[in-house]
């Protein structure tokens, strides 16, 4: 049996830790409220920009009449010998399996991409040491150098300690960079890996292309994952507790107003070529995407953070009530033991 005071000391403990856990989910709670409205705070530009693109293409020569090239590099398709990979994950951990989803998902990619050169880019420290644990660590292969040489499967760059305090010049560092190597054709294709993040019980893990631009404002999944049953359940549990609103935002207005935002039946007189404002408006469009989806993923982690936190707390709980049975039973065997002493003590005396 064991001793009532070691059982003390533990139940006192895991209180301690429960504590902890409880005051983290409510943290994560109120993080997942405000990386929400960042996402909703940036979709009005967003949406807007997208629009403005697709009046353009609308009115204007997406591909040379003469060559039958397209008017901006972003936009031409070729054959992908060699793709850049951005993988987004978490610089933390205690967040379930948001990172291990993400590392999985990512080596099912690299199996599907194989006879190609992947050029990788870690955004996030668990994404980053997963990989780099993995494969080799290279700089960014370029055409100009005429003595580089292309790894299969290489490191080439990671952004770390950048989503605590998310900023719109992260994204954009990491378009522009992807853009000019596309341009300049060290890479054939862009591909972003992240968690997409609509609502607690609305996400799932998507493998997005960025480059080459297909239909503008349309998304284009290499893979999607969906988050098995039992783990969004366990996040619609947390999010109620924490009294976080399990319906995706409502931007009914948000979008109607966008709509109607450069959408005038009319024909337009450009000042510049179709080709400079392509060169313009094309590179912050695909910022603007690698934005939403870091928001995204911020907000997700913060969701998985919350529920793992819920879901500590309940074991805690749990345990805290397996131990005060055990220090009942050892209390109640040490009084029953000493009563026992004090009547045979008795009977012997008499």
């Amino acid at each position: 049996m064991p001793n009532v005071l070691d059982v003390k000391r533990r139940i006192r403990s895991v209180i301690n830790t429960r504590q902890i856990t409880k005051a983290m989910k409510m943290v994560s709670a109120a993080k997942l409220r405000r990386a929400q409205e960042r996402a909703l705070a940036a979709r009005p530009y967003s949406q807007m920009l997208t629009n403005v693109l697709k009046s353009l293409v609308a009115r204007a020569e997406v591909y040379d009449e003469v060559t039958g090239e397209a008017v901006n590099p972003l936009l031409e398709r070729r054959e992908e010998k060699n793709i850049l990979f951005i993988v987004v994950t978490g610089d933390k951990g205690l967040a379930g399996a948001f990172n291990t989803n993400v590392a999985k998902a990512a080596m099912r990619f690299l199996g599907m991409s194989e006879g190609r050169n992947v050029e990788i880019e870690a955004v996030g420290r668990k994404g980053r040491d997963f990989l780099r644990r993995r494969f080799p660590v290279g700089l960014p292969f370029s055409t100009k150098n005429e003595s580089a040489t292309r790894l299969p499967v290489s490191v080439v760059g990671e952004q770390v300690g950048v989503l605590g305090k998310l900023e719109y010049s992260v994204a954009g560092d990491i378009a522009e960079r992807a853009a000019k190597r596309f341009n300049d054709g060290d890479i054939d294709a862009v591909y972003l890996i992240y968690n997409e993040f609509k609502s607690v019980v609305a996400q799932r893990l998507v493998v997005d292309r960025l480059l080459p631009i297909g239909q503008v404002g349309v998304q284009e999944f290499a893979l999607v994952e969906k988050l098995p049953l039992e783990d969004r359940t366990e996040e619609a549990k947390a999010a109620m507790s924490a009294g976080v609103s399990l319906k995706e935002a409502d931007t009914s207005a948000i979008d109607t107003a966008a709509a109607q935002f450069a959408a005038a039946p009319v024909d337009y007189i450009y000042e510049q070529a179709p080709a400079e404002i392509f060169k313009s408006l094309l590179p912050k469009y695909i910022g603007v995407m690698t934005y939403r989806a870091l928001l995204e993923s911020v907000a997700a982690e913060h969701a998985a953070r919350m529920t793992a936190m819920e879901s500590a707390t309940s074991n805690a709980s749990e345990m805290i009530d397996r131990l005060t049975l055990i220090m009942n039973r050892a209390r109640q065997a040490k009084i029953t033991k000493e009563i026992i002493e004090i009547v045979s003590g008795a009977a012997a005396a008499g």
